[in-house]
């Protein structure tokens, strides 16, 4: 099963580059250029990484990484014009799991991804909790009792 990248930029060219280089390396990609849509799409399609612009038209990224830190578990890569330093470290403080200056290198942020998703896939394997009849699945977010799913 393909990895799912959400890209959550303004920038048209930047979100195109980003398509094409991810689908060619066997990734699912979905976009949104403002913070609310990536928001709801992450929310819907709950996918396995999300690349987040800082600078959005709606939202400060870093409110809108503070906003997916509430409930979004998966890695999140900041990438930004953004280059001081003080700024990366409040970014990756507020839960960032990395951060890429633009312009950045393909190469650099397809190694990133896959070292990310690589520790995602440890993690998922334990992503069923069984107590008795009771059966949680957190990356569906379903709850099942005797095998059917409690509404």
């Amino acid at each position: 099963m393909k990895s799912e990248i959400l890209i959550i930029d303004d920038e048209p060219a930047i979100r195109k580059m980003l398509e094409i280089n991810l689908e060619a390396n066997g990734y699912k990609v979905i976009q949104a250029d403002t913070a609310a849509q990536g928001i709801q799409l992450s929310a819907s399609h709950q996918p396995d990484l999300i690349l987040l612009d800082i600078g959005l038209p709606d939202q400060n990224g870093l409110d809108t990484l503070l906003h997916l830190r509430q409930w979004y578990t998966n890695p999140i890569i900041i990438l930004s014009v953004f280059n001081q330093e003080s700024f990366i470290i409040k970014a990756l403080d507020t839960g960032a799991n990395d951060y890429l200056t633009k312009p950045f290198r393909v190469g650099e942020l397809l190694a990133r991804i896959r070292a990310l998703l690589k520790g995602k896939q440890t993690i998922d394997q334990k992503s069923e909790i069984m107590s008795g009849a009771l059966k949680i699945d957190l990356v569906a977010r379903a709850v099942f009792k005797n095998n059917q799913l409690i509404k």
